[in-house]
């Protein structure tokens, strides 16, 4: 039989019991705590209990308490019982890799843990598990959450269309909602597909007013907040597109609705900031600041905030601030030492401290390390040698880029670098070596006719007519039709071999045979034709002058001869230094020294010349 003690607490507890239901069920979850409490102080390892308490904590946001409860009770709360809360405490404190452990360790995998695990992937962008997931509990799931669960894989493929560059199998996902409209716009972006993405922004931002226009209570304000996330995308998309200014003003129109969204201001703050460059640096500064908002870090994607920090460098280095702009890229380098653009930063800093040889050496440095970054370092490297006027060793560097020997925009620098040291030789030796690459690689090619054009008219342009002659016949023998280049070797020829010029003149079409579409009143009106009229109506005015008899013709106005100087005799030559004073004439050597004159009345009051003394 039970004592009184004991039906005491028995009914006690059921009452508290009876609380927390309540509690529970209006959502009053501070009053349900304190009813655990006090459960928890008669029954402390009540695993039913403790899982209420870790619940009530996790609705009223207090996910550290909730992981420390189940910390101390972890005898009592295993794995099996309290995995998901474990997680999601994890989670929303981001500890994304311990969350990620908890699942993974959970002895069954429940509908809202996969939930969660696809999250978890998600934030630690591993996408292609994460894509897995959400297909599995799509093609499992019957329940009334379908919508969430294919806008959650949308914005997976949208993160792999932008930071993979992957492009994944159409999943035929229905843009009926502006989420699932928002992500298939993001997605287009990442491919490239620009104008498609805007339409697709549009198209969400029509939805999302449809959506919320049946919330009377919002304003044209708050519905501009909802919609900042669109705004800020097409802001982007016009800034790709090179529509700056309306870019700018987009960008600053959200900036000034404050939305709540720190991720989204960190975004478009740092999109102003590329915009500006290196002007407005003082909009830039202040701009910065909202790239450092509390928890900015845990809303955006490892390359976004890379991308941050890389305009953070590039704006100390702006503002002069070297130290700063040091530490920004050697912290970048750390997190990522392959990374080109930390060491780009370094090399430009150091450059504007005019330290080009540390700068070589740093790059250099680089590109032994990392071999797959050669031909960008040994441009840069040529690139601050042109800086330093060392054109010789620039073309040096950049002859050793064996990747770019034979494109024709290395060939262009080449030659025009060596013709601007005069060095005619080497620049028709970089045209031969890339012609024979062609040659043997890609003959007849468009990039290989091109070339040979080109050399030829270098040579022709620098006096090497045999060598230029050569050049024209492969190309006339190429296509024969080709009047131009005909042309051209004629005109070659006639300055070495005036018979082989004659006999290929022959090849020339006739002119009867030649189609003329030639403009006789442009002809007329242009300038040459203009100068000939003056000198007919010149001879039409004489012609007239005869006719109408004589007519007075003004005397012209003899111009008068310059009047010599007094005392100027012709036939001697004038002396060449009488422009100069006559201290600084050659001959100059100053005046004698004669007998001194008295000089009576001079000098101070009173005084007496010796002469006076005498008498």
């Amino acid at each position: 039989m039970a004592s009184p003690s004991a039906t005491a607490a028995s009914s006690s507890l059921a009452s508290l019991w009876s609380d927390v239901n309540k509690a529970g069920q209006n959502g009053d979850y501070s009053r349900a705590l304190k009813a655990l409490t006090r459960i928890l102080q008669v029954a402390k390892d009540d695993v039913k209990a403790l899982h209420c308490k870790v619940v009530c904590l996790i609705q009223n946001g207090s996910f550290k308490e909730a992981l420390a409860l189940i910390g101390n009770n972890s005898k009592v709360l295993t794995s099996d019982v309290i995995a998901f809360e474990k997680a999601y405490c994890e989670y929303r404190l981001n500890k994304i890799e311990n969350a990620l452990k908890t699942i993974e360790n959970a002895p069954q995998k429940t509908e809202k843990l996969s939930e969660l695990h696809g999250q978890v992937l998600y934030r630690l962008e591993r996408y292609e598990e994460c894509l897995s997931v959400y297909r599995d509990l799509i093609r499992n799931s019957q329940d009334d959450y379908d919508e969430e669960r294919q806008t959650n894989l949308s914005a997976v493929v949208a993160a792999m269309s932008l930071w993979s560059k992957t492009k994944p199998e159409d999943l035929g996902l229905q843009a009926t909602t502006y989420e699932l409209c928002y992500n298939a716009a993001c997605g287009l972006i990442g491919q490239g597909r620009l104008s498609e993405a805007m339409n697709k922004l549009r198209e969400a931002e029509n939805l999302c007013r449809q959506s919320i226009s049946e919330d009377t209570d919002l304003s044209e304000e708050d519905i501009d907040a909802e919609l900042a996330i669109i705004h800020g995308q097409m802001a982007y998309i016009m800034q790709l597109q090179g529509s700056i200014d309306d870019a700018l003003q987009l960008y600053n129109q959200i900036i000034k609705l404050k939305p709540t969204d720190v991720g989204l201001l960190a975004v478009v703050a740092n999109n102003i900031i590329t915009v500006n460059k290196d002007q407005n640096v003082f909009d830039s500064k202040k701009k910065v600041k909202l790239t450092n908002a509390e928890g900015v870090e845990y809303k955006l994607s490892k390359r976004q905030l890379q991308a941050i920090e890389f305009n953070k460098a590039l704006l100390s280095m702006y503002t002069n601030q070297a130290e700063q702009c040091r530490k920004l890229s050697s912290s970048l380098q750390a997190q990522k030492p392959e990374n080109l653009l930390p060491v780009l930063i370094q090399a430009a800093q150091l450059c504007r401290e005019k330290q080009h040889g540390k700068a070589i050496d740093i790059l250099q440095e680089f590109a032994d390390r990392n071999p797959d970054y050669a031909p960008q370092i040994k441009l840069t490297m040529a690139q601050l040698k042109l800086a330093q006027g060392n054109v010789t060793k620039a073309c040096m560097i950049m002859k050793t880029i064996k990747e770019l020997e034979h494109r024709p925009g290395m060939v262009s620098a080449l030659v025009t670098m060596h013709s601007h040291d005069e060095d005619i030789d080497s620049a028709i030796e970089v045209f031969t070596q890339a012609i024979t690459w062609y040659q043997q690689n890609q003959p007849n090619s468009s990039a290989h006719l091109a070339l040979i054009r080109e050399a030829s008219n270098f040579k022709l342009k620098h006096g090497r007519k045999k060598e230029a002659i050569i050049d024209l016949e492969q190309l006339w023998k190429q296509n024969p039709k080709d009047i131009h280049t005909l042309a051209q070797l004629i005109s070659a020829y006639s300055l070495v071999d005036a018979n082989k010029a004659k006999i290929l003149s022959e090849h020339l079409p006739s002119s009867d045979t030649m189609h003329l579409k030639v403009d006789v009143d442009a002809l007329e009106n242009s300038t040459g034709a203009t100068f000939i009229r003056k000198k007919a109506a010149k001879v039409a005015a004489e012609q007239q002058a005869k006719v109408q008899g004589p007519v007075e013709i003004k005397k012209k106005k003899k111009k008068k001869k310059g009047k010599l100087p007094k005392n100027c005799d012709p036939k001697v030559t004038p002396d060449a230094e009488r422009w100069l004073p006559m201290r600084e004439r050659s001959y100059y050597r100053g005046k004698k020294k004669g007998k001194k004159k008295e000089q009576i009345g001079k000098g101070t009051q009173g005084a007496t010349s010796a002469a006076t003394a005498e008498l």
